[in-house]
């Protein structure tokens, strides 16, 4: 899909992107010239009655905290749990099933756009050191996280397969080689290159974390920049196929090289970039694109399921879209999330008051507290996994398999929402008294 892209469209493109209105925003992002700096010398009264550009090209960070980003975080986490299932009827109804992206495009930004919020803020109050010590501690925290995660999840499989005497499951989550060589194995766990089944997406926020803070301070910088670098990267490693290897063999499910793009992309828009993007989303030129490129997706992912319909698909087109690869962040992909996101946002407004209704605030809760609540969609699915696979269960029991499923995890958010209510450290006081959780902890 990537193979006709040159580096200069791909360039050309992005700076588009990132300064939709045209090439005089673009302008503003490069460094000065003696002509600017004279033209200015000759307007002293003009220059006193606006800000300056130097004050003007300071990213806009967004302010307070958007609930929109928790209720689709949420939304994510459930559909994810559901994608985790196999031989679920539910996750027919899940967006995989419509269009090229998924759950993990929603979550991939939301938490790129929130750790720039969090932790840019902070490096632009407190500096560089300061602010990256924070992101490293946030990182090592999810790290414990994935490890402790990775411990429990092999003992459920083992005891599982062990207990009913069903190897396949040991083969399903990917974990013979733990069974067979469990020192190696944990030593590759260690190191990020053994990952089960499911457990692909904590390992990809890790490094993307770790890498952050340098981001950050060219985001803080010149944004453009920052976001031009991270489709050079992308195309860099689409051309070369570079990626992470993994153990025992292969390589990681998201490719940090490729899937990077998407989370800058989501910081971009943190330090301003949704600001300069408000426009060109109002369009209706853009919101009729989007609308087409979504009917177009629908289209093609129902040919993957009606063999009928695949006859209305010409062979140029087939030979031009395929393979669309989740592990390389296909094109496809990213544009369908792109389309999803303009009729979102066109439709969900910041202050819209839908997000105050009861019947959105469990998810939303559990948006708060993503990374306890993903680690518990694993374990939920397997065990939906292992009842499903045990006990034969129809659509009834696949239903209930995932409605009890979810409704664990709102209520473990509930639960941990009321633990910290009664330490008396409510939403609003956290996220003054430590701007990590607002980014990591729940990002």
């Amino acid at each position: 899909m990537f193979h006709g892209l040159s580096f200069a469209s791909a360039l050309r493109w992005l700076a588009i992107t990132a300064n939709p209105k045209g090439l005089a925003p673009l302008l503003r992002f490069l460094p000065e010239t003696t002509r600017t700096k004279a033209a200015r010398a000759e307007q002293p009264a003009a220059a006193d009655a606006r800000p300056s550009m130097a004050a003007s090209s300071q990213p806009a960070l967004a302010t307070g905290r958007d609930l929109r980003l928790d209720l689709f975080r949420g939304i994510a986490l459930w559909l994810i749990f559901l994608d985790h299932i196999p031989n679920n009827v539910v996750n027919y109804f899940t967006p995989r099933n419509y269009g090229f992206s998924d759950a993990t495009e929603i979550f991939i930004f939301i938490s790129g756009y929130t750790a720039a919020f969090v932790y840019g803020r902070a490096m632009h109050q407190r500096g560089f050191i300061i602010s990256s010590a924070r992101i490293l501690r946030r990182a090592w925290q999810i790290y414990v996280a994935h490890i402790f995660l990775f411990t429990i999840f092999m003992a459920e499989i083992a005891y599982v397969a062990a207990t009913f005497s069903n190897p396949l499951y040991a083969e399903e989550m990917n974990i013979l080689g733990f069974l067979k060589q469990p020192d190696v194995t944990i030593f590759q766990a260690l190191i990020l290159k053994f990952k089960p089944v499911n457990m692909d997406v904590l390992p990809l926020y890790i490094v993307l974390l770790v890498l952050l803070p340098p981001v950050l301070r060219v985001l803080l910088w010149q944004p453009a920049y920052a976001l031009i670098g991270a489709a050079v990267v992308y195309v860099l490693a689409l051309h070369f196929n570079i990626n992470l290897p993994a153990y025992p063999n292969g390589v990681w499910v998201f490719n940090p090289f490729a899937w990077q793009l998407l989370f800058i992309f989501g910081a971009w828009c943190a330090v301003g970039g949704a600001q300069w993007l408000s426009g060109l989303l109002r369009s209706r030129i853009v919101f009729a694109l989007a609308i087409i490129y979504l009917l177009f997706a629908f289209f093609i992912t129902l040919t993957w399921h009606f063999e009928s319909l695949q006859a209305f698909v010409p062979n140029w087109l087939g030979e031009m879209i395929y393979p669309i690869d989740k592990t390389n962040l296909d094109v496809l992909r990213f544009a369908h999330f792109l389309a999803l996101a303009a009729i979102t946002v066109r439709f969900v407004s910041r202050d819209w008051r839908g997000l105050r209704w009861p019947i959105l605030q469990p998810a939303i809760r559990c948006g708060q507290h993503s990374l306890e609540i993903f680690c518990l969609g694993v374990f939920l699915a397997f065990a939906g996994q292992f009842i499903i696979s045990e006990w034969s269960g129809g659509p009834l029991v696949q239903t209930g398999i995932s409605i009890a499923g979810i409704l664990i995890m709102i209520a473990t958010a509930s639960l941990i929402s009321w633990y910290r209510t009664m330490e008396g450290r409510s939403q609003q006081q956290r996220a003054k008294a430590s701007p990590d959780n607002l980014a990591g902890g729940e990002a």
